[in-house]
């Protein structure tokens, strides 16, 4: 299969941010796009404003007439979050439409380009960010297709320019491991942040997630790199080069880390020197990892020094991702994406060492029954580095209740100061009462759909 032989385009979950991104590559490229979801968003309603037919009820009448009479012409790209059972796949199904996953067609346009693939259970949403972001500030013809909205830009999605040779592009992938999508990649360089056991819903144990990781890693270009977080045990399963790399240790590591006036200040060592004063205004002793990486394979693609420092210090991080809500003298919240333990308990390790003096209070909700289920005891100890805990109901997303399985899995192992446990609709009334001068809020969920409610909460008090 090749794409030119495609005039539309159809996608099957459109409003998720990695097929948005991917729409958004093709409605650019001169494809017509259109697509389904289930609910309109601040997302959907961007992509409807750049030209693309968006609609959210299961009505086949409603995919536009030229992609139904033109199945040969017509490309669908679905999400494995869209149900076999939904109305329109199986009508597209049984039309014989190609019908692809948005992991198979990003792998056929990242292979088109030199690639660098950024993969991890937690920390690959920033990391790349920070690649895409070196690359662009520093001239390089780039591509990106990131996991979240990225501040400096407002978008998930970087657009190269027209090239002769698209292996003269460099494309920066978000390469996720949910559902094994990463395999479709073939990196000439790559990142792997992280390893730990996560969306054991889909992998059913560690073991196979760390399998997927090596299979991910052996399929990076012989000639290429793996830029590997310290410690990871990957190295045997690739042909291509590796270096590692950590907050402290490795090939390429930080040192003089200090904050200053709310920033993390640091110099990032490599093999042949060093960068000195990195100025990183998106706090966070992960962050700071994150950015020795993508320094790292800055380096590696010839990006000069100053270049790495100064798009650095002017990165200025992702939506949802240690997010400043508000900040004032008598009030902060900062909100987060984190829903696995070991990113919980790196943010909050943060905002501590930001705000020594603050007392912590930390609003958190669970995604995923399964995920709740499968790492209660290490969300309950990574939440009591707070001193105040608000434990919400667990966002359910892609699952349906599991027997047994409620937030009181957590709750029960939190040993704060205090702890409360709430639901949504209650939030403002409980932090109204608590009134706290420092307050996070965490989860993969809809927690951010209140920030609003609580910015202007903390605002009054």
């Amino acid at each position: 299969m090749t794409l030119d032989q495609f005039k539309y385009i159809y996608f099957l979950g459109i409003g998720g941010i990695g097929m948005s991104a991917l729409a958004r590559w093709f409605q650019v490229n001169g494809y017509a796009v259109a697509g389904y979801d289930k609910t309109p968003t601040t997302l959907t309603d961007e992509l409807a404003s750049e030209g693309m037919v968006i609609h959210f009820t299961e009505d086949i009448n409603q995919i536009p007439l030229e992609f139904r009479e033109n199945p040969s012409k017509t490309l669908i790209i679905y999400t494995p979050a869209v149900p076999q059972t939904h109305l329109e796949y199986i009508y597209l199904t049984g039309q014989g439409f190609t019908i692809q996953k948005r992991s198979q067609v990003l792998g056929l346009l990242a292979g088109e380009m030199t690639t660098i693939g950024v993969a991890g259970t937690h920390g690959k949403t920033t990391t790349s960010s920070m690649v895409a972001h070196i690359l662009r500030d520093s001239g390089v013809n780039c591509a990106a297709f990131l996991g979240g909205i990225t501040t400096n830009y407002g978008t998930n999605f970087l657009l190269n320019q027209p090239a002769d040779d698209l292996r003269s592009v460099v494309c920066v992938v978000e390469a996720d491991e949910f559902d094994r999508s990463f395999l479709t990649l073939f990196p000439t360089f790559a990142i792997v942040t992280s390893t730990d056991a996560d969306h054991l819903d889909i992998y059913g144990a560690h073991e196979a997630v760390l399998e997927s990781f090596g299979q991910f890693v052996s399929q990076i270009e012989p000639s290429g790199v793996l830029f590997m977080k310290q410690g990871l045990s990957l190295a045997n399963k690739t042909q291509a080069a590796v270096r590692s790399y950590a907050l402290k240790e490795g090939d390429y590591y930080s040192q003089n880390l200090r904050i200053e006036e709310s920033s993390f200040v640091f110099d990032l060592v490599y093999p042949k020197g060093v960068i000195s004063d990195i100025y990183l205004t998106v706090p966070g002793f992960h962050n700071v990892e994150n950015a020795v990486a993508a320094g790292a394979v800055a380096l590696e693609v010839g990006v000069s020094l100053e270049a790495i420092r100064s798009a650095l210090n002017s990165y200025l991080g992702v939506h949802r991702r240690f997010e400043y809500i508000l900040k004032t003298k008598s009030a902060i919240l900062i909100d987060d994406y984190a829903h696995h333990p070991a990113e919980v308990q790196a943010f909050l390790l943060s905002v501590k060492a930001l705000y020594p003096d603050r007392e912590l209070t930390a609003v958190f909700q669970p995604h995923l029954f399964s995920r709740t289920r499968d790492f209660a005891e290490g969300f309950a100890e990574s939440l009591s580095l707070a001193d105040h805990v608000i434990l919400l109901d667990i966002y359910p997303a892609r699952e349906l209740p599991m027997e047994g399985v409620t937030s009181d899995l957590i709750f029960q192992g939190v040993h704060s100061k205090t702890k409360i446990k709430c639901t949504k609709t209650e939030l403002p009334d409980v932090v109204r009462k608590m009134k706290p001068s420092l307050l996070v809020t965490i989860g993969a969920g809809d927690i951010n759909q209140l920030l609003t409610v609580l910015k202007n909460i903390l605002a009054d008090q």
